[in-house]
């Protein structure tokens, strides 16, 4: 495995390894994309390729071998979800003064530190720009070079602001990356101090030939509806839950047709029965709430003349008909035209 395994961005993996090979690799580094373009995973390659013990040249560039041992390592931090949902049980574990001091962090090895936003906020705190404030300007021990991944663009003000001070005067021996799907979510004193490198999003027809290799359970239809519901993104693309998402379409249909009916709204209760609190209520209703928001920016196209931009038409060719029937009825309702009740 190697940098020829990142699927898309051709040319900004090419400009960044040839930073490296020139050694004139930036110390703060944005990446910036999508949810799901591969951020993370180019960042930890980029930590590879820095530190390799036994580094190879791929088209004349800079490459890791993913055999050595701080490769090996790095690597066991590539499912961050995992380690992530490791870190939050073992604070958990804590005795209960302790838990408040304590912050998230994940670190397979020990030049190498990721820094995921820390819940319930879900933010980069101060506490955890401290420990890279606290470790940054010591010489790594077993590595070529420190590298720090920051997951999230997500900065509480004053962690911001510490950060800043290390982006001022960050030594030699250090890299710190910064993932970020909106770059103007951080200050711009960061981003000025800062080089932004940004994954554009793939063509659809791109993401279904990506599909086609690694979803071979999927068939032709599925692979184009996930292609355009993961908006070039190829890790949003394979990691996709079809499954949830056919299930949240189907309960946002029924929401939108019981919108239509002002008597009758015995399919909406039983819809609404099924969603409870706690979690796993939460994240199947911000499933819906993303799967609604969807098909109206799809009722939108329809409306607008655009059908080529729906992206629910290739799997669902019933249920966008529905929907088209739906729009109309909804622009007539709100016309006036049609009233509350007379279509049931």
């Amino acid at each position: 495995m190697g940098f020829s395994d990142f699927y898309g961005n051709a040319d900004v993996i090419h400009r960044l390894r040839d930073m490296l090979a020139r050694n004139r690799f930036p110390h703060a580094v944005i990446l910036a994309g999508p949810a799901g373009s591969g951020k993370y995973t180019l960042s930890l390659m980029l930590a590879k390729a820095m530190n390799c013990l036994s580094p190879i040249l791929t088209d004349d560039l800079p490459d890791f071998c993913s055999k050595c041992s701080n490769c090996v390592r790095i690597a066991q931090a590539e499912d961050l979800d995992t380690r992530f949902t490791e870190a939050i049980e073992a604070r958990e574990a804590l005795r209960e003064t302790d838990k408040k001091e304590t912050r998230l962090f994940v670190q397979t090895h020990p030049d190498v530190l990721v820094i995921p936003p820390d819940p319930p906020q879900m933010m980069i705190k101060v506490d955890q720009v401290r420990r890279v404030i606290e470790t940054i300007y010591f010489r790594p021990g077993e590595a070529k070079e420190r590298v720090y991944i920051f997951s999230d663009s997500a900065f509480m003000k004053e962690a911001a602001n510490s950060l800043l001070k290390v982006l001022e005067e960050p030594p030699e021996f250090a890299t710190i990356f910064l993932l970020a799907d909106n770059p103007g979510a951080l200050l711009p004193t960061i981003r000025s101090r800062s080089m932004i490198c940004s994954l554009a999003a793939l063509p659809a027809q791109v993401v279904e030939q990506y599909l086609a290799k690694y979803r071979p359970d999927w068939n032709s239809k599925q692979r184009t509806l996930v292609a355009r519901l993961s908006e070039g993104a190829v890790g949003r693309a394979r990691s996709f839950d079809l499954a949830a998402y056919t299930s949240a379409r189907a309960h946002a249909l029924t929401i939108l047709g019981s919108a239509l009916r002002s008597t009758d709204h015995s399919e909406l209760f039983k819809v609404t029965e099924t969603y409870r609190a706690g979690a796993e209520g939460r994240e199947k209703t911000e499933e819906l709430l993303r799967t609604l928001y969807s098909l109206l920016q799809d009722l939108t196209f329809l409306n607008s003349g655009t059908p080529e931009l729906v992206r629910n038409r290739s799997a669902a060719c019933a249920a966008i008909s529905y929907v088209r029937s739906l729009w109309t009825r909804l622009l007539r309702r709100w016309s006036g035209v049609e009233q509350p009740g007379r279509h049931q």
